[in-house]
Parts: structure tokens; sequence; C-alpha cells
């Protein structure tokens, strides 16, 4: 039997699956990349594509064409300790750890804090989380429905609000050309790379990886059961996903840059969009942005619980079940979001330095897998050297106040000279590729291949 779905099942998984990915730091860090990149904003946008877009939907993809259950089968071809290790350290840094807690701490900080007046941030930030995650898990306890909520409700809202924002400011940009606007001195040169590192805050290519079983699940609900037809489907529904993606991406990045023709360069992004709204929408464009804020990091809160807690589940299967694990996450989350945005950040980026690279190499494995009859040296070797250098980009992003560690120094002058491209943030490059290389000689040396 030819199992297929229609177009408007298509749309309906592309739209659940752009909608757990875009939240609102999808928002702040394209918009703020458009401030800073100026007249070399074309560069920028194309590597904040490809680790943004590209990358995520080649990690749903490769979960998509594996044949398995998820991020740990996938992962498991390296072994099965790995495996365990991994899913748990990027599905708490996309849950309960960072992701989730800034889902709540970013609309309050866009949308709720310009609003108190003479109320006590911490409280009005209590308040407001708990309200938050209320809402996340009436939609999360109920995990069939998540096509339904995330792709045909909370998506559309949120586009609303978004597409306000947009229509308004293309049909009367801040300024004639950005051709004249000067990129900030970071993003004087190499802004392909600079941009590619700002994709890196998003945290959609681990998402990639946690969302791609959201997706099987989701496909199997409407009727598909066999690997060929599951495979093939998500990959369909991430393209268009990703070509969605790319073109809101594309217009809050020239946003951005054509709002350096009325204001200076903004602190960040969540600054950046306020002095927007306020512009084209007055005393209305705080509740314009709270709408977008709120709704945006909704929709990926209800995505990103209810991924962990169904990868907790399969993980140990002797542990608690579904709605348990949804009420710690979600519980936990609270806890951690009111910390408050600024620590949440300043810890997140040494964590995604580290992760980021084994992600990219596992999602690229996976896709190529075939080439190299899925050998598990091809797997070992390449993340081993790629953990071993990742490590080292780690450390190099630490706290400013740890830097003056005896260690840390010394690791970070080390990997400048014994690593290329670690200056620019990529020190894991060339030992990936050499344990490709040598991956790739073990397994024919061994008969794998």
């Amino acid at each position: 039997m030819d199992e297929k779905l229609s177009w408007k099942n298509y749309l309906f998984v592309a739209s659940m699956l752009f909608g757990m990915f875009f939240g609102a730091g999808n928002i702040i860090f394209p918009v703020h990349l458009g401030q800073a990149a100026g007249s070399n904003v074309w560069p920028a946008i194309g590597g904040f594509i490809l680790t943004g877009v590209g990358i995520p939907i080649l990690a749903v993809a490769a979960i998509g064409m594996s044949g398995g259950n998820g991020l740990q089968d996938l992962a498991s071809r390296v072994n099965k300790k790995y495996a365990m290790f991994f899913t748990c350290m990027l599905y708490l840094t996309i849950g309960p750890f960072f992701a989730i807690p800034r889902c709540a701490t970013v609309p309050f900080s866009m949308g709720i804090a310009p609003m108190l007046g003479n109320v006590s941030p911490e409280t009005a930030l209590f308040g407001f989380s708990l309200l938050f995650f209320a809402i996340v898990m009436f939609f999360s306890l109920r995990p069939s429905g998540i096509v339904t909520w995330v792709g045909k409700i909370l998506t559309p809202i949120f586009l609303i609000f978004l597409g306000s924002l947009l229509l308004v400011a293309f049909a009367n940009p801040m300024a004639d050309s950005i051709a004249g606007i000067v990129p900030s001195p970071e993003y004087q040169s190499g802004a392909f790379a600079k941009g590619v590192l700002e994709g890196y805050n998003t945290m959609d290519a681990m998402a990639g990886l946690a969302f791609g079983i959201i997706v099987v699940h989701s496909l199997k609900n409407l009727g598909l059961r066999s690997n060929e037809a599951i495979a093939s489907s998500t990959v369909k529904a991430g393209i268009l996903s990703g070509i969605i993606m790319s073109a809101i991406y594309l217009m809050i990045i020239i946003m951005g840059t054509m709002s350096m023709g009325v204001f200076p360069m903004a602190e960040n992004g969540g600054v950046a969009l306020s002095d927007i709204s306020g512009y084209y929408f007055g005393a209305a464009g705080i509740f314009v942005l709270a709408g977008i804020a709120t709704f945006a990091c909704l929709k990926t809160a209800v995505g990103l619980v209810t991924s962990c807690s169904e990868t907790f589940c399969q993980m140990l299967p002797a542990g608690p079940g579904y709605r348990t694990w949804a009420c710690i996450f979600g519980a936990v989350s609270f806890l951690i979001s009111n910390v408050g945005l600024t620590a949440i950040i300043i810890y997140a980026i040494p964590v995604l330095m580290f992760l980021y690279p084994l992600t990219i190499t596992l999602t690229l494995l996976g896709l190529m897998g075939k080439w190299f009859n899925q050998s598990r040296y091809v797997y070992a070797s390449v993340t081993f050297f790629t953990a071993v250098a990742a490590i080292f980009d780690l450390v190099n992003a630490l706290p400013k106040e740890l830097g003056g560690a005896a260690l840390i120094t010394s690791m970070i002058e080390f990997a400048n000279v014994y690593l290329p491209f670690f200056s620019q943030g990529f020190g894991w490059l060339i030992p990936a590729m050499a344990g490709l290389v040598i991956g790739l000689g073990l397994a024919r040396f061994n008969g794998d291949i």
C-alpha cells in the first residue's frame, strides 16, 4: 500500500515543527545580528541560516531516516554509554536547565518587565512564570494533540503578531538602503563565520535531534506505518518547515538592519525589538511585542517538555511515566526561570560550545551512514576527536571571571597555537575530519566496509 499524506497534513506537521523551533530567542538573535552586520548582512544571513535552519532540519531528517526511536538510538551507534550521556546532556540543555526556562524569561523581559512600574521584578517574574508554565503543562500533558496545539493553534496566533510587525516594517522601512549602514567591528570581516556562531544560540540543531521523534510519532498518528514512508515524510515536512523558517529569518534580520537608519545599536535583540515595535505602533507596541514573545516561547516550551518527557520514558522504562516526567521538567524549569535571563544565557553558552559540534557531527554521520555501512569505528572515531576539541571551545566560553585560572589560561593558549580556526569558534573542525579519516581506515581494516 502506498502510504502518503495530503499536502494539508504536510503543512500542519511543518507548522508544528516550525512552531516548536521558533521561540522568542529565534527573533532576538537574528534582529540583533541584522543590526550588527550592517552592510555585511548577506554573508551573515548565510551563516546564520546554515546553523539556524540547515543543520536543524538535517537533524530532524537524520532521526526520521534512522528507523530508530529517537536520539538515543542514533547516538548508540557510537556506543551505549555515550548514547546515554549525550542524550541526557542534550535534553537537559534544551530542556529544564536552559532552553525551557529561557522560554519564560524572554517574553517576561521583552513584554512584561517594561510595563511593571513600581512592581518588584522578582515578584512579577514569579507570577508570570507560574502562569506560563501552568499553560505549558496544560498542553504538554496531552501529547497526542501536539499537532493541533502547536501546529494549528499557537503557531498561527504567533504568526499573526509577528506578521503584523514585519508587514508594517517593510511597508515603511526605516532606511532607504542597507548598503550605507556600517557594520559593527566584529562584522567588519568574517561575517559568515560570525553568523554561523550566532546560529548556535538558537539551540535549534540540538532541538532538531530532540524534535525528530515527535515528528515521527505525529506521522504515525496521521496513519503512516512503514519506515520508508515515515522517513520520506519527515524529510518533506522538514524541508517545508525550513523554507518557512528561512523566509521569516530573512525578514527579521533585514528589519534589524534597516532599524539602524533610525536607532543606534541596541544592547541586545530584545531592546532592538522594543525600539522597532514602539516606533511603528507607539504605546501599543509593547502589547504587540508581548504577544510575539509569549506565543513564540509558549509553543516552543510545549514541544520541549513533550520531547524531553517522551525521551526519558524511553531511556528509563522502569522509571516514572510520561505525565510524571512532564511535571518534573515543568517544575524544574519554573524554578530555574526565576534565576533570570542573564544568568541562564551566561551559563548556557559554554555548554552549547561543547554540545553543538557533537550534534553537528552526529547528524552528518547519521545522514551519511549508508556510505560507510554505519560502522561503529567511524562513529566512535569522529565523536572522540570532536569531543576532545570541543572541550577547549567550552573552556574558552566560560564566564570571564574564571579566565584567570591557570589551567583555563594554559588550555586556551594551547588551543590557539595547535587548533586551526579555534579563535573563530571552530577548533573542532579539523579534529573531526581527522577522526573521519582514521575511522574510515579502521572500518576498512576490520572489514566493516
